[in-house]
């Protein structure tokens, strides 16, 4: 017998014989039968099923509770309950797994904090199963995007030998003992790939090379940054999309970027419609508004240089201040998205000092071709830049920064072999996800958060 999805029966409405498998969320008994609220996972809306005296299973009912997985036969009818248009009438019912009384999940709220230690169990709750249902489509749709536009989807490595930022907050990957490493007395040429290496920060070096043969190419998967930071927007283990575009400049960037918020955005709105109708009425009353806004809307085109003097000139007390050659921080990024555009911006031509060694270095001399996308109620989404295409300033760059040459000589060769003006961006998508569900913290958006001190399950 064929499975009905509840997400299928609800939209469709066709079959009236139907098959569910789902997990009880209610149960209320009667003299005679009890009423069912059954979940799979594929909708966020339950079905009820009627449950009569008589029917098959019906002994099955003492031991069914919230939580308990179940299989149900049935005829759709027409409801006459508020708030649903059919019900289910049972005519067999069978039980998988019972669910004891120290279920987690019971009919009552739940702090946010308590739902992450039981991050194994969340994805059954509304607001849980929402969230990755957005999360999946999300995924879905930034595949589309790029393949519908010719980019070469690239794996790059996850374990690496270079620090494509230049940060130093890296994770190591060694099979020498705890023992050797405590000691200090540490040979890396004896270790597994014969030299240090780590958890990759970035797929972007890698993207590049592809790119410069391909000429469009993405990478889409997990990168590691060590930061001891515990903020609602960090996390040791996050998901980036990076794509590099051969012959293009920084407009062509920041446009390509533009269309990809709207892009995700679009999609999103027009798949995952009670999903964002329930963040909107239980987690941000302006999500819809903010979205709609954003699809509405070009993103502004500000200098950096304009930004920091709009900033000052402000008249707002800011806990950071603001200086030429300083970082933005968040509070400064959405200022200028909600308060003073009331739009996305996307920042460019950013002090060269503040930005990695790979950015092209502008004319002036001080800048480089660097932009990023604020929205509204995030800050930061995108960040890229036109990469440094010419050998001799890139080499240059590279001193600056104290990086070894002889270690990046095949992104050089990029340069030395038949070198193009290209660009690039990097999306942290757990940031997308938020700015597309409206929840603040990003653990609640990743399905097992890896922070300081947690990497449970």
């Amino acid at each position: 017998m064929k499975r009905d999805l509840i997400k299928y029966i609800l939209i469709t409405e066709n079959e009236k014989d139907v098959y569910i498998q789902g997990w009880v969320r209610t149960k209320r008994d009667s003299k005679g039968f009890a009423f069912l609220e059954v979940n799979d996972g594929s909708s966020l809306k339950n079905i009820q099923a009627i449950v009569e005296e008589g029917v098959k299973g019906f002994d099955l009912l003492k031991n069914i509770s919230t939580g308990a997985s179940v299989a149900i036969t049935g005829s759709l009818v027409p409801s006459p309950g508020k708030g649903q248009k059919w019900e289910i009438k049972a005519k067999e019912i069978n039980m998988y797994g019972e669910a004891p009384a120290d279920y987690p999940l019971q009919k009552k709220g739940h702090t946010l904090e308590f739902m992450r230690e039981i991050a194994h169990l969340r994805p059954r709750s509304n607001l849980f199963g929402a969230i990755f249902r957005v999360r999946s489509r999300l995924a879905y749709a930034v595949h589309k995007f790029f393949q519908e536009r010719d980019f070469v989807y690239v794996h790059t490595p996850i374990v690496t030998a270079s620090d494509c930022e230049g940060a130093g907050d890296l994770f190591r990957v060694t099979t020498i003992p705890h023992e050797v490493i405590k000691d200090g007395k540490v040979d890396y040429a004896r270790d597994f790939f014969g030299k240090s290496t780590y958890l990759t920060v970035s797929g972007q070096l890698e993207g590049e090379l592809f790119a410069t043969a391909l000429s469009n190419a993405y990478t889409f998967g997990p990168t590691f940054r060590a930061e001891n930071s515990n903020t609602a927007r960090h996390a040791a283990e996050f998901w980036m999309i990076e794509p590099e575009m051969a012959f293009a400049d920084l407009d062509l960037n920041m446009q390509t970027a533009e269309d990809f918020v709207k892009f995700l955005l679009k999609d999103v709105m027009e798949n995952c419609k009670s999903d964002l109708e329930f963040f909107s009425s239980f987690v941000d009353k302006k999500l819809m508004e903010r979205l709609s806004g954003v699809l509405e809307k070009p993103f502004v085109r500000c200098t950096y240089t304009d930004a920091v003097d709009l900033i000052k000139k402000s008249g707002k007390k800011f806990e950071f201040n603001v200086e030429w050659g300083i970082d933005l921080q968040t509070e400064h990024e959405r200022y200028l998205t909600e308060e003073h555009f009331k739009s996305p911006v996307i920042i460019y031509n950013y002090p060269k000092q503040i930005k990695p060694f790979y950015m092209r270095k502008n004319d002036d001399g001080k800048t480089v071709a660097a932009m990023d996308v604020l929205v509204p109620g995030i800050g930061e989404l995108i960040g890229g830049s036109q990469r440094e295409e010419r050998l001799d300033i890139l080499q240059a760059n590279m001193e600056e920064h104290g990086l070894n040459q002889k270690d990046y000589y095949w992104y050089l060769d990029t340069r030395k072999y038949g070198t193009v003006p290209h660009s690039g961006f990097g999306l942290g998508f757990e940031r997308m996800i938020m700015f597309a569900t409206g929840v603040s913290n990003i653990r609640d958006v990743i399905p097992f958060p890896r922070t300081p001190k947690n990497a449970e399950f």
